[in-house]
């Protein structure tokens, strides 16, 4: 018995080895009478991914000992999602031959399959030598017969078996029809603006770390990649507070947003700079390969415009709003390269704080290091450090006059002036609260 049993396994992990050849992205379980089998690295890939153990088992042929995960088989409904859901490629192998004619020699199948046919023919022969001889004697001993329907000659045993096909094939046939109910597409749980539908929305945990989890969706039948939940978020979508569409927003906005025209992705397009008009000729993304660089491995916007070339890393924000073509690359120049380029655009988002008098802004060279300086003096509030101001800032405020020098504080020193207000109102609140 124990030789019977070693041999199964070397047959099974040889059918592995040659599956294997066959399908290498796959993970294969191998069924096994009331278990599953996974040998070598698909037991290994599994243990992680399932949490189980592997264990180690010693083969004739096998100079190491295998290693060996297994499960029973009521729990693969269990198991199979998981793999899934992690990515894993999974194939089902199940044993479809006869055990018996497997193990019998050619010859004597042979022999044994013909000795079947000549028996099923002697069966046969005497079965309608029998039925002949039941004739005769019906016909010599019954009387005269009135004429019946066909369905009154037929046997009680037919007639059952009719019913039972008939049962049968009404229970296929609403076997079908369910079937074909359960496969109907699933309802969008919402439709963007570009009228695709999001579906499958819903939040998961991780299994390698179960701490995390993550939110994803479909769109028109495409899985997005899946996004890392914050817990608050968590917490309001198990409380039904936050939806789908909600969590959609915040994870994948610009999947939502509708997209630009493909017109406005051909090149070369015209830009309104200080000086006239300037035309990008080239514009794409990279992956910074310079390992020398702080910014290597890092995704970077690329521009070209006549023989200026420029390059800025770029924001995942920027990067989906780009490959989903919800931005067009003319303003992703604007926003990335504006001040470089010194537009007046990109300066506007810069404003000092509310209730901060402009007339303090001091822009000057400093004589110990001959470098252009801004500082900020706020009265009975105090005054601010002095920041260096890069070139370009410096171009844009006194040559090409794009930049106020409001804007250029707000830059630079918007930081630290909250932090100063800040103190000085807590204080105030301070020396109120003493005072009651």
């Amino acid at each position: 018995m124990v030789k019977k049993n070693a041999e199964k396994d070397v047959g099974f992990v040889r059918q592995f080895n040659e599956l294997k050849k066959k399908h290498p992205d796959a993970v294969l379980l191998f069924r096994k009478g009331d278990f599953y089998e996974m040998y070598k690295e698909d037991a290994l890939k599994a243990s992680v991914i399932l949490a189980l153990k592997v264990s180690d088992k010693i083969l004739p042929l096998e100079k190491d000992p295998i290693k060996l995960l297994t499960f029973p088989r009521h729990e693969l409904d269990k198991h199979l999602p998981k793999l899934i859901r992690s990515g894993q490629r999974v194939a089902i192998c199940e044993a479809i031959d006869q055990p018996k004619l497997m193990k019998k020699p050619k010859e004597k199948v042979g022999e044994e399959l013909k000795s079947q046919d000549k028996t099923k023919k002697e069966n046969n022969l005497n079965q309608e030598t029998m039925a002949k001889k039941k004739k005769e004697q019906a016909v010599q001993e019954e009387p005269t017969k009135t004429v019946k329907t066909a369905a009154e000659e037929k046997p009680a045993k037919e007639k059952k078996t009719e019913a039972k096909a008939e049962v049968k094939s009404e229970q296929q046939a609403e076997q079908k029809a369910e079937a074909k109910q359960e496969r109907k597409p699933r309802e969008p749980q919402m439709i963007t603006a570009n009228g695709e539908k999001v579906s499958h929305g819903h939040a998961f945990q991780s299994t390698t770390n179960p701490a995390d989890w993550y939110f994803t969706a479909k769109i028109d039948g495409v899985q997005l990649k899946p996004q890392k939940m914050d817990a608050a978020d968590l917490a309001a979508y198990q409380k039904k507070d936050m939806t789908v569409p909600q969590l959609m927003e915040k994870y994948y906005p610009t999947k939502l947003m509708p997209k630009v025209s493909e017109e406005a992705y051909q090149m070369p397009k015209q830009l309104s700079g200080p000086d006239g008009a300037i035309t990008i000729d080239k514009f794409n993304v990279y992956k910074e390969k310079d390992e020398q660089r702080p910014d290597y491995g890092k995704y970077k916007f690329y521009v070209q415009m006549g023989d200026t070339k420029m390059s800025a890393v770029a924001s995942r924000e920027d990067l989906n709003a780009y490959f989903d073509r919800v931005v067009s690359p003319t303003q992703l120049v604007e926003k990335n390269f504006g001040e470089r380029l010194h537009l007046q655009s990109a300066y506007e988002k810069y404003q000092l704080p509310e209730g901060v008098d402009p007339k303090g802004v001091r822009v000057a060279k400093d004589h110990s290091d001959n470098k252009w300086k801004v500082s900020m003096d706020l009265g009975d509030k105090g005054k601010t450090s002095k920041h260096e101001i890069s070139f370009d800032d410096g171009y844009s405020l006194f040559k090409a006059k794009t930049a106020t020098r409001e804007q250029i504080a707000a830059k630079y020193l918007n930081t630290e002036i909250t932090g100063m207000l800040s103190a000085v109102t807590n204080k105030l609140e301070k020396s109120a609260s003493m005072k009651m």
